[in-house]
């Protein structure tokens, strides 16, 4: 199984096969409008201007499975990223990443790569880790997501996955993204 046998709604609710994206690399992130991280959004952006003409693609994939930080409709999730930070990579309509509704593409990508740590030697991996321990004890340990902006990159054979924590921002991950372009 790869990245290009899963077909999502996007976020206007129309089927998109993942397979357009064949020979793309892929940044897969699930985002959410009302979380501290929401900033990335910036930064996600920037990426994918400077190196979309060199095959990257970013898929935004929101998500209100914590603390309901995107409780917004689809048409309002869409918006907000438009009119706050110009975002122009495509957009997926809400999903959960986790639990028995887990989409099953996140299933896979949980799967394909483990979770790398809180990150605890920077702030918001503590605050991170102490919301999860207050709000969701159960996410302390596994490979489920553990946040929003939990960030996935599929090679451009559609198959080899790393992973990227929600404290690894868009900047840090530029130049893990021009190597593998």
């Amino acid at each position: 199984m790869s990245l290009y046998d899963f077909k999502m709604k996007n976020i206007k609710g129309e089927e998109v096969s993942l397979s357009d994206y064949k020979g793309k690399l892929v940044l897969a992130v699930n985002t959410a409008s009302k979380c501290g991280f929401t900033p990335q959004y910036e930064g996600l952006e920037k990426l994918y201007q400077k190196y979309k003409d060199q095959g990257l693609v970013i898929l935004g994939f929101p998500c209100n499975q914590f603390l309901e930080q995107d409780p917004g409709s689809n048409d309002e999730i869409s918006s907000f990223c438009k009119v706050n930070y110009g975002v122009t990579f495509p957009l997926f309509s809400k999903i959960d990443v986790n639990g028995p509704k887990a989409d099953p593409l996140y299933t896979w990508l949980k799967g394909k790569a483990a979770f790398q740590g809180f990150e605890l030697s920077k702030e918001m991996g503590k605050v991170i880790y102490g919301v999860i321990k207050e709000h969701y004890p159960e996410n302390l340990t596994g490979d489920g997501i553990k946040w929003n902006f939990t960030k996935f990159l599929i090679g451009r054979d559609g198959e080899s996955v790393r992973r990227f924590e929600p404290t690894v921002t868009p900047e840090e991950l530029e130049s893990v993204v021009k190597a593998a372009l």
